[in-house]
């Protein structure tokens, strides 16, 4: 299914701009769609006309064709002097007598595109000639004989009398657009109150969808919105929108990109049944616009939000005694007179991977926009920033607030939508003291086991000897420690593949049950028994020692904090 522009030839008025870059303040290219002006039929219609008993003689399917002007002559050689849309009115006495002649006129007027052809019987004919009324039949070029005499001047004055009128009406209704949405602009309307102009002005249900087809969000119009709405998506993407604005007769759809082209993010749908007039898509056109200037200044004025908050937090971190910083905090919305604040850090849930490295994973962009969000449902002021690969965050409570408690509701508000490790620090009641409150919160999901992963909030109260080794984890003594205890294992592994240190993390994890150990490994006992052995030997050690074991532990958790951090 394709949807076709709106050029038809019942459509005369239509100017298509293909420049997406069009500024607001120009008529939108689908300015003149579907105009509900003077069609063949309405003219028929008029007094003027009506009283001369008009008779459509020959091309029906052509009456909604759109008249644009009327053109009084008796020339037969007119033709080239016609403009698209030309209604001619004439008395036939200077036509041709034979039937080729009457069909080359016929086909002359038709290569002119007028609208139509109206001949006042009884000068000429009292019957209009059998080969002008099927040419102009095949052509599908409205034929219609006047069996009564009329003044041309007076039909001429009704019917141009009446094209202004509408093309007045159309002007007013594109003013009103332009009105409502320059407002909307004015006031940074979001997406739902576009959405609710647009229903307003075309009284039909509007749909907002995105690139995937998924409906974003709707209003429905007087009617039944279900039928519209139903199997959405498979539906839109059998309608491919190749111009910036088309309509679908099949589905009655009138659709407008939102974005350029290479960058769209959605389209706007507007349910049209009929041919649309000129406001409807006015209106599609200047609310995709909205939309896509909505979307773009959020982005931009969210992001250069967290940029400040990244600085500011950076400088906390480095000296919150500085001069600056207090009035930077205030600035950037963070009240700081006699609050507690919160350092806390929010990870991905992938970072967190046993035995080796984080596997980092994309979507932080996505974990800060949620943060955002559950920050403002929660009312709590706050810096947030992506800071590292992490979402790093400063909330500044009320002293009566429990902290513990909101800190847990803002965790399980993330939980709930996205796989995230959120560490805590300490709460603190000085500005000069967050500093520390935000190291410690990296500290914590630094030290965060796989196994301990699901909890909600984790403090350094809960992460024990890896808490302590992630905040040593900068010094150049805990990187020897580790490689004394550790690097001639790893050495021996790399060159003979005999999985000791495996061993050994094995041995620490169970050092109740050597069973246990051998198992997690998939080994015998004997092979286990073996295998520390072989360590025994290679390490000149007692493994039985319980200071050994302890040493051999610390190496291994500061080993694995270490990895974590160079991951």
């Amino acid at each position: 299914m394709r949807a076709t522009p709106l050029s038809a030839p019942a459509l005369r008025a239509v100017r298509d701009v293909p420049d997406d870059r069009a500024p607001l303040g120009t008529p939108p290219a689908s300015a003149g769609l579907g105009s509900p002006g003077m069609t063949v039929a309405r003219v028929l219609d008029v007094p003027a006309l009506r009283s001369a008993d008009p008779l459509l003689v020959a091309g029906e399917p052509g009456t909604d064709r759109m008249v644009r002007w009327v053109h009084t002559t008796e020339l037969i050689d007119v033709a080239p002097l016609l403009r698209g849309g030309d209604l001619v009115l004439t008395t036939g006495i200077a036509l041709p007598d034979t039937p080729g002649e009457l069909v080359g006129f016929a086909e002359s007027l038709d290569r002119s595109d007028v609208a139509g052809l109206v001949i006042e019987l009884g000068r000429r004919w009292s019957v209009l000639p059998a080969a002008l009324v099927e040419a102009c039949d095949r052509l599908g070029m409205p034929l219609v004989a006047l069996r009564r005499e009329v003044r041309f001047a007076a039909v001429a004055q009704a019917v141009g009398e009446r094209i202004v009128d509408a093309q007045l009406e159309e002007l007013r209704e594109a003013q009103r657009v332009h009105d409502v949405f320059t407002e909307l602009g004015l006031a940074e309307a979001d997406p739902a109150e576009v959405l609710e102009a647009v229903a307003r002005l075309t009284g039909a249900t509007v749909v907002l969808e995105d690139s995937q087809h998924r409906l974003v969000d709707y209003r429905p119009g007087p009617g039944d919105a279900s039928s519209f709405l139903s199997d959405w998506q498979r539906r839109s993407r059998a309608v491919p929108l190749e111009r910036r604005t088309a309509w679908d007769p099949a589905n009655g759809w009138l659709m407008t990109r939102v974005g350029r082209p290479e960058r769209s993010w959605g389209r706007l749908v507007v349910q049209s049944p009929g041919s649309p007039a000129p406001r409807m898509a006015a209106a599609a056109e200047r609310a995709a616009a909205a939309l896509a200037l909505h979307n773009l200044h959020h982005r931009q004025r969210d992001s250069l939000v967290r940029r400040t908050h990244a600085e500011i937090l950076a400088a906390l971190v480095r000296d919150a005694t500085a001069p600056d910083v207090l009035q930077r905090c205030e600035l950037a919305g963070l009240p700081v007179g006699r609050r507690t604040f919160v350092g806390l850090t929010v990870r991905l849930g992938g970072t967190v991977a046993e035995g080796g490295p984080p596997r980092r994973v994309p979507g932080i962009d996505t974990v800060l926009a949620a943060t955002v969000h559950a920050l403002s449902e929660e009312r709590v002021p706050a810096l947030v920033a992506a800071v590292d690969g992490d979402v790093r965050l400063l909330l500044s409570l009320d002293r009566s607030v429990d902290a513990r408690a909101v800190t847990e509701e803002l965790a399980a508000r993330l939980h709930r939508r996205n796989d995230v490790v959120v560490g805590a620090g300490v709460a603190v009641d000085r500005l000069a003291a967050v500093g520390a409150s935000l190291r410690e919160s990296v500290h914590v999901a630094d030290s965060v086991r796989p196994e301990t992963a699901g909890r909600a909030v984790h403090r350094l109260s809960d992460v024990h000897l890896r808490g302590l080794v992630s905040m040593l984890a900068d010094d150049d003594r805990l990187q020897m420690f580790v490689s004394r205890e550790l690097d001639r294992l790893r050495e021996h592994d790399t060159r003979w593949s005999t999985g000791l240190l495996d061993a050994v993390r094995a041995l620490v994890r169970h050092p109740c049950s050597k069973s246990d150990a051998a198992a997690s490994l998939h080994m015998s006992r004997p092979a286990f028994y073996d295998r520390l052995a072989k360590i025994e030997r290679l390490l000149g050690v007692d493994l039985d020692d319980a200071d050994i074991r302890v040493s051999l532990h610390v190496a291994v958790v500061a080993d694995e904090v270490l990895a974590g951090r160079t991951g």
